[in-house]
């Protein structure tokens, strides 16, 4: 029980950790072959947008809506996959209840 304990104590100190190295992590996505890009942190907020000046085109705002839409649904998408990932190496595949630490 006391090993159980301690293994357990390790977790919630690495998950701690992690938790706080998030807000630093830096992930992107762009879509338009690189006209937009959308950078998000471990925690998923949107931390920059860049877009590309030649996408900017007045009479076409549906394009570069699209565009950014795609580039921030795929940032989030590869920070939630990060996150997993980072997860699974510190609990080794232990399925833990939701909010549990």
């Amino acid at each position: 029980m006391g090993k159980a304990m301690k293994q357990i104590q390790k977790m919630q100190a690495d998950m701690k950790k992690m938790q706080a190295e998030l807000e630093f992590k830096r992930i992107s996505a762009t879509a338009g072959g690189g006209m937009v890009e959308a950078v998000v942190d471990g925690n998923r907020r949107i931390t920059e947008i860049k877009i590309k000046p030649e996408v900017v085109d007045p009479d076409d705002i549906e394009t570069l809506q699209d565009l950014l839409q795609a580039a921030v649904n795929e940032a989030m998408r590869k920070a939630e996959e990060y996150v997993a990932e980072e997860m699974q190496k510190i609990t080794g595949g232990l399925q833990l209840p939701p909010g549990l630490f």
